[in-house]
């Protein structure tokens, strides 16, 4: 019995080796970012760097908050984020659903498309883009950057939705179906709880996509007070391409905290089962 139990700790140990291994590999960039962020400009210009410092300051935190331009900023990526990822998933769920629920010959070619449309490069259909976006009147603003990023982002969001569909038994619909329930009276009532997971997972993909994008902010945003986080993190690096690291570390590192945050929040959603609930 003993040696049994010894036995599967000793299996176990190069499986939790290697998680350790790649909790470590993320989250190491984010600690020395941290720790750049807190030391005084005379330790960031030493040629042997130490990974603990040894004088914490909070000045270039001070330096990133006390510039408006910052903050609004941060405001921008957010409001951005929050206008692209409920766009998305409004528009993701009906198609999904009819994707992973009707099978015909129309919805193989979609399918098909939607999977070629990743190959493009962003830079390939950036022209194009653009002088939509200028007949629309679209440019310079945050509308027309949170429809760009609908789109982009909608055919990885249509095929994760898809997939969670496709898991949820055809049986519960066709259950409600038998009590009386119509079609949306189903999807209401059945389909959404059970696609709560896939709709978090997808919420969290689409935020962070807008939240991180870089490209298409720079070339859309013109007017200072509208350019994203992304934009502002890419100002810091001088003219002469030297970095202020103190400042940029502190950026970065503001930057990374919405998306945990959101994560924790989804969390419940991410981790919970596909069909907790469904029997009742």
């Amino acid at each position: 019995m003993k040696k049994t139990k010894f036995n599967k700790i000793v299996t176990l140990i190069p499986s939790y080796l290697a998680i350790a291994t790649y909790i470590i590999f993320l989250v190491f960039p984010l600690l020395w970012m941290l720790s750049v962020s807190v030391r005084p400009e005379a330790e960031l210009t030493r040629l042997e760097p130490s990974f603990i410092p040894e004088t914490v300051i909070l000045e270039h935190y001070a330096t990133v908050f006390s510039g408006p331009k910052m903050i609004q900023s941060i405001l921008n990526s957010i409001k951005v984020g929050a206008m692209a990822t409920v766009g998305v998933i409004a528009l993701a769920i009906p198609a999904a659903y009819a994707l992973g629920r009707y099978s015909t010959r129309i919805n193989k070619y979609v399918i098909g498309w939607v999977l070629v449309s990743q190959l493009f490069p962003t830079i390939l259909i950036m022209i194009a883009l653009l002088m939509i976006l200028i007949r629309l009147g679209l440019t310079n603003s945050h509308f027309g950057l949170a429809l760009v990023y609908m789109v982009w982002t909608l055919p990885f969001v249509l095929l994760m939705l898809q997939s969670y569909i496709k898991a949820i038994p055809q049986e519960l619909e066709d259950a409600a179906a038998i009590d009386g329930a119509t079609r949306t009276q189903t999807i209401m009532a059945i389909v959404l709880p059970l696609l709560l997971p896939g709709i978090a997972a997808t919420a969290l993909f689409a935020f962070v996509s807008a939240w991180n994008e870089f490209f298409f902010a720079l070339v859309l945003l013109r007017e200072p007070e509208l350019v994203t986080l992304p934009v502002m993190l890419a100002r810091l690096v001088g003219r002469e391409g030297v970095a202020r690291l103190g400042p940029l570390a502190a950026a970065s590192f503001i930057a990374t905290i919405p998306a945990l945050v959101l994560f924790g929040f989804l969390q419940k959603w991410l981790t919970s089962g596909l069909l907790s609930g469904s029997v009742k």
